[in-house]
């Protein structure tokens, strides 16, 4: 005889991805499970911190529009939770003029007609103070940019999946999942049926699909997130109208450097290098490589006169990254009720609430709002079990 609860839907894994899931499957009134195998909140996943970048900018058409929606439903919960979320600033994106990841973000932007200020050699210091404009480089502001607050964002929206009826167990690590027309999930401290299950477990969504015989091409990285003092206080606020930014390859890397201004931690900046070292996700803290650092402290003295070039504050995130760096939204191969939502490649937390409606449409079996097409496990020579 069965001795567990049952739902219509369990949603794996309550960061960004998950929350938002299982808030839309939610006010879809199903009865809904969120699990996570940490206490909430916590730092040990890739959700937590106090704020990331939210864009437009992107080289790719499907993700502007995609943005497009997620610019609503952030304003949307704003509203629903009466609680400030986003804060427009303007994204300042930097690169060599003829590269083509600048050239594709101008055109992207220009074609998706989004507000767009270019600027030139002769207004750049004008616009944006305290910055060296690198010789050869171009320059443009995403003007619908600006700064979410991460942290506050995941409570809120985790906050309105509960008033809608939902139910958050955390602190409960996942054992075994049965898949079935029912599926079965053990944790630690119970067991769990649904109709449909989500996975959105960030770097653990390959521990888990190993239960479903699924293994996607994963890679976990281990990122350093740095804060440098500026040396006269304010000078990369947001009240001053300092934008965050984005630099393609610069002299110091080919990969992405990033910054938000200094609201965060007041008088520190966060300046980040887009990319870490690969690690084991229950390990992470063993991994101790700081070259990704030196090559900020050389970009820094060079580019941002204003800050001290010394990190004054190094956290640590985790990107779980696709070989193309794109998106895992998809069905299960094998089992039509198992939805997986991974590989989010260290830029998915804007699109959070685009990626929980997506995910819930997928997991009630209904068309998505929007082609999949770059999100599809099928691009990848997937590895099946043939037995589970």
């Amino acid at each position: 005889m069965f001795r567990g609860e049952d739902y219509e839907c369990v949603v794996i894994g309550a960061g960004v991805q998950g929350s938002f899931t299982a808030y839309q499957l939610a006010k879809k009134k199903k009865k809904t499970l969120l699990l996570e195998q940490f206490v909430l909140p916590h730092t040990r996943g890739s959700s937590h911190g106090q704020t990331r970048i939210i864009r437009k900018a992107y080289e790719q058409h499907f993700y502007v529009q995609l943005m497009g929606e997620s610019y609503d439903l952030w304003a949307q919960l704003e509203r629903e939770a009466g609680v400030k979320l986003y804060r427009r600033t303007g994204l300042l994106v930097l690169g060599p003029e003829k590269s083509q990841a600048y050239e594709q973000v101008r055109n992207t932007l220009q074609t998706s007609r989004v507000p767009t200020v270019i600027l030139t050699c002769d207004n750049f210091s004008q616009h944006i103070p305290h910055v060296n404009l690198t010789e050869g480089d171009a320059a443009l502001v995403d003007t619908t940019a600006g700064v979410l607050y991460a942290d506050r964002a995941l409570k809120v929206v985790q906050a309105q999946f509960l008033k809608l009826g939902g139910v958050i167990k955390d602190g409960e690590k996942v054992t075994d999942i049965k898949p079935g027309a029912v599926v079965t999930v053990s944790t630690s401290a119970g067991v769990y049926r649904a109709k449909s299950l989500v996975i959105t477990a960030g770097a653990w969504a390959n521990t888990l699909l190993a239960h479903t015989g699924l293994q996607l091409p994963l890679e976990v990285v281990k990122v350093n997130v740095c804060y440098w003092k500026e040396k006269v206080p304010g000078s990369y606020s947001s009240q001053r109208h300092f934008p965050c930014f984005i630099q393609y390859e610069s002299k110091e890397s080919e990969y992405h450097i990033y910054g938000l201004p200094s609201d965060e931690y007041p008088g520190l900046m966060k300046v980040c290098f887009h990319i870490g070292s690969e690690t084991d996700p229950d390990q992470r803290d063993k991994q101790t490589d700081r070259s990704d650092i030196n090559i900020l402290q050389r970009y820094i003295t060079r580019c941002f006169p204003g800050l001290i070039p010394e990190p004054a504050v190094v956290e640590s995130c985790m990107y779980t990254l696709t070989p193309d760096q794109h998106f895992v939204v998809d069905r299960h191969p094998t089992f039509s009720n198992i939805t997986i939502g991974a590989g989010f490649s260290g830029h998915g937390f804007k699109f959070g609430p685009i990626i929980g409606k997506l995910l819930s449409e997928l997991s009630l079996g209904e068309v998505p709002s929007y082609d999949l097409s770059p999100f599809r496990i099928q691009r990848f020579q997937t590895k099946l079990k043939s037995a589970l």
